[in-house]
């Protein structure tokens, strides 16, 4: 069995018994489960959600995107090797711990296999929850450049490349394009402040205004918890995306979850903290292969620039990387989920094979 072969790159064919199109993203797949299904594993396995809950298999690849492309190497290796398990075993630590502390339920109910989540539906707020403890990237580059605000927040002067911010920094950005919101450009990914969401609050999802602070609370108390459990463990939390969303309780009210991934070294910075110290970055998050795209091409104007992706989009789909640099990425998530979890990471030789046989012989989710 090569490597190759246990990548899952491909992960929205599998046979799972749906009546939906499968919801493919950059590096999950949701494939929504019938009523039935819903309802008959709801029964069976006593998921605490209402009966009427509808359910989704969520499984994740191997896929490694950067600049908003999709990224392989050599010898047919169209992912990194562990880095969907890292993810997954992640996010999932992080969730039990926010639910353990009290804070919130997350979208997971149980985990079939290391590529698998079962999740109940939520509708999610539409906001991308960036929460910042240290200036660097392209928070840095724009003040560098002179800019001082940042979703509507001022930054003093004075401050120097990778420091460490007075206090917690929430800089949201849009989740999708969002259409008819005064002072808010219709497309994704663009800064907001925490102003446009109190004006404008059900049109980002919200059900009542007051959740804002809800929201806010389990922002700065869901970072606290990570940045402090790592600390532990060597490492520095620089910043991380949070995203939330609705789902009803057994009780029938609606309550905010935490949903998507938390505390991933896809979705955060994270620096050894030792070396930090000694005035040195070393990343433990993709933000290394971040790194090493900008400074493997010679014009790394093209990966910063919006205005070419077509080149961009070109330039992932035509260089295969050195099959190092992925193995080199695939050591870094290993590595870090291994020092979060405790526990050793377990790989397979047939990600996908696994998968169908679960979920057919444990769940009754895929056809004979």
């Amino acid at each position: 069995m090569s490597i190759a072969d246990s990548i899952l790159s491909i992960n929205n064919d599998l046979p799972i018994r749906t009546e939906l199109p499968v919801h493919s993203g950059k590096v999950r797949s949701v494939y929504w489960l019938t009523k039935q299904d819903s309802r008959r594993l709801i029964e069976e396995k006593a998921y605490p959600v209402p009966y009427d809950t509808p359910l989704a298999i969520m499984v994740i690849s191997d896929r490694i995107s950067a600049f908003d492309c999709i990224w392989s190497g050599e010898g047919g290796m169209l992912g990194v090797p562990g880095k969907g398990a890292a993810l997954n075993a992640i996010s999932n630590h992080w969730f039990t711990l926010f639910k353990q502390q009290g804070l919130a339920d997350s979208h997971i109910l149980d985990i079939p296999h290391p590529f698998v989540w079962i999740v109940q539906k939520a509708k999610p707020v539409m906001i991308e929850a960036i929460c910042r403890q240290y200036i660097t990237g392209s928070m840095w580059r724009a003040y560098e450049k002179g800019e001082r605000k940042f979703c509507g927040i001022r930054l003093e002067e004075g401050l120097s490349q990778d420091c460490k911010l007075a206090s917690l920094l929430m800089t949201p950005s849009t989740k999708g394009i969002l259409k008819g919101i005064p002072d808010v450009p219709e497309a994704d990914d663009v800064n907001i402040t925490r102003q446009n969401i109190l004006d404008n609050y059900s049109a980002f999802n919200f059900e009542k205004r007051s959740d804002i602070s809800v929201y806010e609370k389990l922002l700065s108390e869901g970072f606290s918890l990570i940045s402090q459990a790592l600390a532990k463990l060597g490492q520095v939390f620089v910043d991380t995306k949070f995203e939330f969303g609705y789902v009803k309780g057994l009780d029938g009210n609606s309550k905010l979850i935490y949903m998507d991934e938390v505390g991933t070294p896809d979705s955060s910075r994270i620096w050894d903290a030792q070396q930090y110290e000694q005035g040195t970055v070393v990343e433990n998050s993709k933000e290394g292969f971040r790194q090493l795209l900008l400074n493997h091409f010679p014009d790394s104007d093209i990966l910063l620039n919006k205005e070419r992706m077509p080149e961009r989009q070109l330039l992932a789909k035509n260089n295969s990387l050195p099959a190092e640099v992925l193995m080199q990425v695939s050591k870094t998530y290993i590595d870090i989920a291994e020092k979060i979890t405790g526990k050793h990471l377990v790989l397979s030789d047939n990600p996908k094979a696994e998968i169908i046989q679960i979920l057919h012989e444990h769940y009754q989710l895929v056809d004979e």
